[in-house]
C-alpha cells in the first residue's frame, strides 16, 4: 500500500505543479497581450488561451489542493456529531463527493470525446480544436475523483477523520522572502 500511496501522491504533486505553470502561462499570455496591444499588433487567441490556461490551471490543482486538505470544508453539521457517528458521517460526505466527482469526471471525458468526434473549435479567432484545452479539465476532474475515493477507502479502512493542511515550511513567509 506504500508504493500506491506514493505513486498517487506524487500523480497529485505533479498535478499541482502543472497547474502551477499554467498559473505562471496565464500571467505571460496576459502581459504578451498586453506588450503586443501597445505595439499595435493583435496576436489573435491570447484571451482564448488565457482562459483555457485559467481552466486547465483550475482543475488541475483540485486533486493535490484535497489531498493536502486545503480545500475549505463546510464542517458545520459533521463537527457536532462526535464518534462513530462523525465518522459514518465523514464517510457519507466522502461517499457523496467521490459520487459527484465520478460523476463530473465522466461527462468531463465525454465532452473531450464529442468535442472531438464532431471537431468543435472555439468561437474566438483562434479556432482552437476545443478538445485540446477540455483535456486539461478532463485529466483534473478524473484526479479529483480519484483523490476523493482514495480518501474514502483510507477513512472507511480507519484513517484520521481530520485532514489538516500539511505545512511547506515552518517558517514565516516574510523570513523566507529575499533568501
Amino acid at each position: 500500500m506504500t508504493a500506491l500511496r506514493k505513486a498517487l501522491d506524487g500523480v497529485y504533486l505533479a498535478a499541482g505543479a502543472l497547474a502551477g505553470l499554467f498559473l505562471a502561462a496565464i500571467g505571460v499570455l496576459v502581459l504578451l497581450s498586453i506588450v503586443t496591444r501597445l505595439l499595435g499588433h493583435y496576436v489573435p487567441g491570447l484571451t482564448a488561451y488565457a482562459g483555457y490556461a485559467m481552466a486547465c490551471s483550475s482543475f488541475l490543482a483540485l486533486a493535490y489542493t484535497f489531498a493536502q486538505g486545503g480545500h475549505i470544508r463546510v464542517s458545520l453539521f459533521i463537527d457536532k456529531v462526535a464518534g462513530p457517528r462523525r465518522r459514518a458521517a465523514e464517510l457519507w460526505c466522502l461517499a457523496a463527493g467521490t459520487f459527484l466527482a465520478g460523476y463530473l469526471a465522466f461527462f468531463s471525458v465525454k465532452m473531450v470525446r464529442v468535442s472531438h468526434l464532431l471537431g468543435d473549435v472555439s468561437e474566438s479567432a483562434d479556432a482552437t480544436p476545443l478538445w485540446i484545452p477540455q483535456i486539461g479539465m478532463a485529466v483534473g476532474a478524473v484526479l479529483l475523483a480519484i483523490a476523493l475515493a482514495d480518501r474514502l477507502l483510507c477513512v472507511a479502512f480507519g484513517a484520521p477523520l481530520e485532514m489538516t493542511p500539511k505545512p511547506l515550511d515552518d517558517r514565516h513567509p516574510e523570513d523566507v522572502i529575499g533568501e
